[in-house]
């Protein structure tokens, strides 16, 4: 008997994306949807009192773009 361990890799998305791929990668990742954490970051704007925008950008920065996608 193998064990098989599946890893899963965090990326920016390629094709769902409307700023940076950000949100479509991480929902990708997380296996929600998309306008579920885009709505969140929205909300986490207004109830953080903007502290969510340097840290969508450094999400924006930090996660590497998603290979061979297009």
């Amino acid at each position: 008997m193998t064990n098989s361990v599946v890893t899963k890799k965090l990326y920016r998305s390629r094709t769902d994306k409307m700023l940076a791929g950000v949100a479509g990668g991480w929902a990708a990742y997380l296996g929600v949807d998309a306008a579920i954490l885009r709505i969140a970051l929205v909300a986490s704007v207004f109830f953080t009192a903007g502290f969510a925008i340097p840290c969508y950008a450094a999400a924006w920065l930090l996660t590497p773009e998603r290979p061979g996608e297009s």
